[in-house]
C-alpha cells in the first residue's frame, strides 16, 4: 500500500471523552504512558478520574492528588478555540500516524496549522543552534529537496538549523515541535517564522498546556515528537553535547532512520555528527542520499496499526485489588535499579494484572520511576 495515498484511520473522540482524556493528563502524576494504563485497565477516562483519590491513597501517597477540574479544561479548550489551535487525540484521523506507535506517545496534541502536513511521510532535520553558514545552507538544500520529494519536514523550531529546516519547506509543508505551549515559542524571536508556518502549508504540534513556558526538561520531550513523526531523522552539524543527539538517539529507538552529515574534525559543531557516523548513522553528501533511503519504507503502510479508542469498559476496572501481602511482595521487589515488569511477574509469582495494578497505584502516588524501555524502579526519594 502506498503511505502517501492510504486514507488516515482513527476514531474520531466526542467532545465529552475530549475534555475527559485532558483532565486526565493534565491531573498529577498521569504521563503518556500512565494515561495509556489507566484507560486499560479502567476503558475510559472518565472511570480513570473517578479511581485516582483510591488509586493514590492505595499506593501510598502522602498528600491527596492534584485532579485537573472540568472548569480548567474548559478554560483550556477556550483559550485554544480562541487560539485557532485545536486538541487531537492518539486514535483520531488527524493524529500524525508514525508517532502513535511509539512508546510514551501524548494522548493529546494541541495542534494549529494546516493537518495535511502530517498525512504524508516525513522527515525530521535537526542541528546546532550556532550553525555555520554552510551547515545552514546544507539543511535548507535538504529539506527542499525533500519537500518537493514529497516528504514533510519535521523539526524543533530553534535557531540554525532548525530555522533553515524550516523556511526551506514552507511551501511543501513543515512541522514545528514546540517545548512549551503552542503560544509561548521558543525561542522568541522565531514567533514571526511560527506564524508563517501555521498560517501557510505547516503544522505546530505541542503537548503542553497554553501559557506553559518551556524549561530545559521540556526539550528532550519535544525531541522525541519530531523522532516520532519522522520516518528517519537528519542531523547536521551537533556538538557532542547536543540535543541533536538526544533526537538521534530516540530515532534509533523508534526504529528510524539516523542520518548524519560528516563535517570537519576541527569544527566543534560536527563532533556529534561524526560520531554518529562511527555509530553506525547513515552518511548523507547530498539530498538524494536520504530520498533513496526513505524511498524504499515511504511507500510501505508501516504504521497503520489498530487504532486506539475507549472499549465500553476495562477488563480490570471491576477486579479486586490485591491485598496486602502482595502489595508488599511486588514493593518489596522493587529498588532504584530499573527492571522489567515481566520480572517483577516471575520473582512474585503473581499475576500480571495485580503487578500492573499496583505499580499503578505506585505510579499515580508518585512512588514510581518508568524509564526507557518499558523498565520501572521505586522512587526513593519520597
Amino acid at each position: 500500500m502506498d503511505a502517501r495515498s492510504a486514507r488516515p484511520k482513527g476514531i474520531a473522540l466526542t467532545d465529552r471523552q475530549r475534555l475527559a482524556w485532558l483532565r486526565l493528563i493534565r491531573s498529577d502524576n498521569v504521563g503518556p504512558a500512565t494515561f495509556r494504563d489507566l484507560i486499560n485497565h479502567f476503558g475510559s477516562a472518565e472511570t480513570a478520574l473517578a479511581a485516582l483519590p483510591e488509586l493514590s491513597a492505595r499506593g501510598g501517597a502522602t498528600r491527596s492528588i492534584r485532579i485537573t477540574t472540568e472548569a480548567e479544561v474548559q478554560r483550556e479548550l477556550e483559550i485554544a478555540h480562541r487560539f485557532g489551535a485545536r486538541f487531537v487525540g492518539i486514535g483520531e484521523p488527524e493524529y500524525p500516524q508514525a508517532l502513535r506507535q511509539i512508546d510514551g506517545a501524548p494522548p493529546l496534541l494541541a495542534v494549529k496549522g494546516n493537518l495535511a502536513a502530517v498525512a504524508q511521510p516525513a522527515v525530521g532535520i535537526v542541528g546546532s543552534r550556532n550553525a555555520s553558514i554552510s551547515g545552514a545552507k546544507f539543511a535548507a538544500m535538504v529539506a527542499r529537496d525533500c519537500g518537493r520529494a514529497g516528504y514533510t519536514v519535521v523539526s524543533g523550531l530553534a535557531r540554525g538549523i532548525d530555522t533553515a529546516a524550516h523556511r526551506a519547506s514552507m511551501d511543501t509543508g513543515t512541522v514545528a515541535a514546540i517545548a512549551g505551549g503552542l503560544d509561548q515559542p521558543y525561542p522568541p524571536e522565531n514567533a514571526g517564522l511560527l506564524e508563517e508556518i501555521w498560517d501557510g502549508n505547516g503544522l505546530a504540534v505541542s503537548e503542553m498546556p497554553f501559557g506553559w513556558e518551556p524549561r530545559a526538561r521540556d526539550f528532550p520531550r519535544r525531541n522525541r515528537l519530531i523522532a516520532g513523526i519522522s520516518l528517519g531523522v537528519v542531523v547536521v552539524e551537533a556538538a557532542t553535547r547536543s540535543g541533536s543527539l538526544i533526537t538521534a538517539r530516540l530515532a534509533g529507538e523508534f526504529g528510524r532512520l539516523v542520518f548524519a552529515v560528516p563535517g570537519s574534525p576541527l569544527d566543534p559543531r560536527c563532533h556529534g555528527t561524526n560520531g554518529l557516523l562511527k555509530d553506525g548513522a547513515m552518511i548523507v553528501t547530498g539530498p538524494e542520499d536520504v530520498i533513496e533511503a526513505l524511498a524504499p519504507i515511504s511507500q510501505l503502510d508501516l504504521f497503520s496499526a489498530p487504532v486506539a479508542e475507549e472499549p465500553d469498559h476495562g477488563s480490570g476496572a471491576s477486579m479486586m485489588p490485591p491485598d496486602e501481602s502482595d502489595r508488599s511482595r511486588i514493593t518489596d521487589a522493587l529498588g532504584p535499579t530499573p527492571v522489567e515488569i515481566d520480572d517483577i511477574i516471575r520473582h512474585t509469582g503473581l499475576p500480571a494484572s495485580s503487578v500492573y495494578l499496583v505499580l499503578l497505584e505506585l505510579d499515580i502516588a508518585g512512588r514510581l520511576h518508568r524509564h526507557p524501555g518499558g523498565l520501572v524502579s521505586l522512587a526513593m526519594d519520597i
